[in-house]
């Protein structure tokens, strides 16, 4: 049976653009001081936009079976946005190919194609503030999951996140259902904020 999203406790998150520096695992921000004791079971990950100005937070806890996952967002444009863990702990705004794609795709675990992904996660809903909150619990992944080897990342989308849910009923260029970009990645749109898992 496939882990997953175990509980959903609440809703929020944020967008800005512009040019900035990459930041790898060694410019991830430290645990807060009340934190810091829990630091093998804790992550704190401050989420970027491409100009490198603070734009959330997210917080992750690792407990027994799964992880608690809350996020601060703020300064995002209203409605809902795309919300993923990413394979790779580069959040670079100037990567070839556009901002932050340096992150890789999303963190598959044992999924297979988009909703499956380990990496998904619920999508952030902004207020018209420009700010949001989020709270969940997960079995998808553990925090050893997400620090190994080249990290990973948390990112934010410009747009709405589909989960892949398109019907057969629906066409797109003669193909029933999802196409491959739609199964890859939920046409959650360009990535606007990006925070390094090291």
């Amino acid at each position: 049976m496939r882990r997953g999203i175990v509980a959903l406790v609440g809703t929020g998150m944020l967008f800005t653009t512009a040019t900035a520096t990459a930041w790898g695992a060694s410019g991830s921000s430290a645990p807060d001081i009340a934190e810091d004791a829990r630091s093998a079971a804790f992550e704190r990950v401050v989420i970027r936009d491409v100009a490198g100005a603070q734009v959330g937070v997210v917080r992750l806890v690792q407990d027994v079976g799964y992880v608690r996952v809350r996020a601060t967002p703020s300064q995002f444009t209203p409605g809902f946005h795309g919300f993923h863990v990413h394979d790779i702990g580069i959040c670079d705004p100037n990567a070839t190919g556009g901002p932050f794609v340096s992150a890789g795709g999303h963190y598959v675990g044992g999924g297979t194609t988009h909703g499956d992904h380990a990496g998904d996660m619920p999508s952030l809903l902004i207020k018209e503030s420009g700010d949001g909150r989020l709270g969940f619990r997960t079995d998808s992944f553990t925090l050893d999951e997400l620090r190994a080897g080249n990290g990973s990342a948390v990112m934010v989308h410009a747009g709405r996140d589909n989960f892949a849910n398109i019907p057969e009923r629906y066409s797109a260029g003669g193909v029933a259902g999802p196409d491959a970009t739609t199964l890859a990645t939920g046409d959650a749109g360009s990535r606007i904020g990006c925070g390094v898992i090291d």
